[in-house]
């Protein structure tokens, strides 16, 4: 067994080592005077730390960086919310047409994000949430992804639990509150950072919805050294390093729960 996983590290090791250059690259040129990003050394000949202060200085980027946070907290916690009561209600409430329901809200999965950008967007226009923090959030509050993940994650609870709790004089809110939430913990914990890393990066609805700059989110944002007076690479590589710091910290808390919360949820459908 031991020489099996052996052989496994082995071949793992230079995978891992290929998959982490881009990301090595990117801290080395962000070091760089701009002359030297395009050089093929990899290692900077002239380190230039200097590089990180002049991004806040160039742009509100601490401005930006709340946004980022702030907006994609919010759709989080707002997704994370609807789409457990959602799974809750198609996976241990019985009601008639309940799994038809299921089908015709999972079959949105297949409809190309593009194709409901335009009524998204009319119907932000309609409810005068254009340029706002809300038009950010709402639209996004809402995954048929999510409620299939924790769906198929209550569907291997045990009925016994909510049977006890029923005898015990509970309401349906104080079982789902007190006793599926608690047991769903894996499965919300990956959807939550799942969620959180896809809205944080959002980049083509913050650019549609968003034209005051104090409202710009980081992916807009580092647009500005990219123009037309020419591209500041190293200013690029110097807030990239920055903005996925808080992913980083957020995927090595949370990667115990991901591999646990997307194999328990796959095991009973």
């Amino acid at each position: 067994m031991r020489k099996f996983q052996w052989k496994t590290h082995i071949l793992l090791i230079p995978i891992a080592i290929t998959m982490l250059l881009p990301f090595c690259w990117m801290v080395s040129a962000s070091l760089k005077p701009l002359a030297e990003v395009e050089s093929l050394d990899f290692l900077p000949r002239v380190w230039r730390f200097g590089n990180y202060p002049e991004v806040f200085q160039q742009i509100p980027f601490a401005k930006y960086y709340f946004n980022s946070i702030f907006i994609a907290g919010w759709v989080t916690f707002l997704q994370c919310m609807t789409s457990a009561m959602a799974a809750y209600a198609f996976s241990r409430l019985r009601w008639r047409g309940r799994d038809t329901v299921f089908k015709l809200y999972l079959a949105t999965l297949m409809i190309p994000g593009v194709v409901t950008m335009i009524p998204n967007y009319l119907l932000m226009v309609k409810l005068q949430l254009l340029d706002s923090y809300l038009g950010l959030i709402v639209p996004a509050a809402f995954s048929a992804f999510g409620t299939f993940l924790l769906r198929q994650f209550m569907l291997g609870l045990p009925p016994a639990l909510e049977e006890a709790a029923e005898i015990d004089g509970a309401t349906r809110f104080q079982i789902f509150r007190h006793v599926i939430l608690p047991l769903s913990k894996p499965a919300l914990v990956t959807l939550a950072i799942f969620t959180f890393m896809g809205n944080y990066g959002s980049f083509f609805w913050p650019l549609v919805m968003i034209k005051s700059e104090t409202l710009r989110t980081l992916p807009v944002g580092m647009l500005f050294f990219d123009s037309m007076y020419g591209r500041q690479t190293n200013l690029i590589m110097a807030a990239s390093v920055m903005n996925i710091i808080p992913l980083v910290i957020l995927f090595l808390c949370g990667q115990q729960f991901i591999v646990k919360g997307i194999t328990l949820g796959g095991v009973k459908g």
